[in-house]
């Protein structure tokens, strides 16, 4: 299997997208989630271990030490991500992308420049951001696109069918759903599901399914 999987992917060329954006609050505090960018970072790792041409696009996450080979482009914030993206699928073609980043999904309505007071009561007007997945699948050609989907405290049964919707929505041809406690992962196809119980076993499966 090992062998199999190397052969698969040798020489591919992988976009994928770790961690999560920020969105600025004023010009010294953000609005951001906690992804980690774990998952992202070790499909970046695995699949560059065997043989493929990786770009990551990674958040602002704790420091961590990757493989040289790995063409890392770091971002911080929700326009950054965008633009950067937009901008390196314009120059460039992939084979798949793995878009596992916790992207932001709301900006404040105004924004304000230089520090809001630490004193006072304030209502905080959220707008909705534009879909950064809307533009990859314009941009992404005949690449194989991967998306992630995060829920809280649903069923299997209830995981499973956002996936699917999920899926049908983004023009996708896998999705990864989880949802915490309980953990649990979903990896699905038009017409295959697998489960996984946690990071590695996402990794695992996308290993085999892609190419």
């Amino acid at each position: 299997m090992p062998e199999a999987r190397s052969q698969k992917l040798k020489g591919k060329k992988i976009l994928i997208t770790a961690g999560p954006t920020w969105v600025a609050l004023d010009s010294v505090r953000v609005i951001s989630n906690i992804a980690s960018g774990e998952t992202g970072i070790k499909l970046a790792e695995k699949m560059q271990k065997l043989g493929a041409k990786v770009t990551l696009f990674l958040g602002p996450v704790a420091a961590t030490s990757l493989n040289n080979s790995i063409t890392v482009i770091h971002f911080r914030y929700f326009d950054e991500l965008r633009n950067k993206i937009i901008r390196e699928l314009k120059e460039r073609k992939f084979d798949s992308i793995i878009h596992s980043a916790a992207v932001s999904d709301f900006k404040p309505l105004h924004g304000h420049k230089g520090k809001l007071p630490s004193h006072k009561n304030l209502t905080l007007r959220l707008t909705a951001l534009p879909k950064i997945v809307s533009d990859i699948k314009k941009l992404c050609g005949q690449a194989k696109l991967v998306i992630f989907k995060l829920e809280i405290n649903v069923s299997k049964k209830t995981l499973l069918g956002r996936a699917r919707k999920a899926l049908q929505a983004a023009g996708a041809e896998i999705v990864v759903a989880n949802s915490f406690n309980p953990y649990r992962a979903v990896i699905l196809t038009q017409d295959k599901a697998w489960e996984a119980k946690n990071k590695n076993g996402i990794v695992n499966t996308l290993l085999r399914v892609l190419h």
